[in-house]
């Protein structure tokens, strides 16, 4: 496992975040409700919630097994969101992943972009078998990204998750590395 590494496509620049992130994180996507909506933490009230999520991050990114990235756009330095793994299994080699992107960014195609990348990096430099990432039957748009990204939807696990919106079904995909490598 390699971690975090900076990241690129046409496009777009992942890489890890930092303190000195706060104001773009903020006042990009992390305040916003709309962005917030159907994710598992509320938009933070305060510039100071930013700064400390932020700072709690930077230990793990020295970690081998830590994936979390912020997504900045080439053309201008700016940062408008982030992917991450948010869960791992190593006994069946499972990585669930998650992604949050500013509502002015939305509908441009960064987010596919920038999940492809991650998948494409998980792929070669893990051992993963099998991505999943699972999201609120209500945000259809999230459901639009994924398949986009090629991954194959299993099925919707009723009233299983807990969010900002309350609980929810919770839609599953997954791609598994043999069909990755087809």
């Amino acid at each position: 496992m390699s971690g975090t590494q900076k990241l690129t496509s046409e496009r777009l620049i992942l890489r890890p975040l930092q303190e000195s992130d706060t104001a773009m994180m903020f006042y990009n996507w992390a305040s916003d409700p709309r962005v917030t909506k159907y994710l598992t933490w509320p938009a933070h009230e305060s510039i100071e919630m930013t700064k400390e999520s932020l700072k709690i991050r930077q230990p793990w990114y020295q970690q081998p097994d830590y994936y979390d990235w912020g997504i900045v756009l080439k053309e201008n330095g700016e940062l408008i969101g982030t992917v991450s793994v948010v869960n791992q299994d190593q006994h069946v080699k499972l990585m669930e992943f998650g992604f949050c992107i500013g509502h002015d960014w939305w509908g441009n195609g960064y987010t596919p972009e920038a999940v492809k990348l991650v998948i494409a990096y998980l792929f070669q430099n893990s051992d993963v078998n099998r991505i999943e990432i699972i999201h609120d039957r209500r945000n259809v748009n999230s459901g639009k990204v994924i398949k986009k990204c090629g991954l194959t939807y299993e099925g919707t696990l009723r009233q299983r998750g807990l969010n900002t919106s309350g609980v929810c079904d919770e839609a599953i995909y997954s791609l598994l590395r043999e069909d990755y490598c087809k």
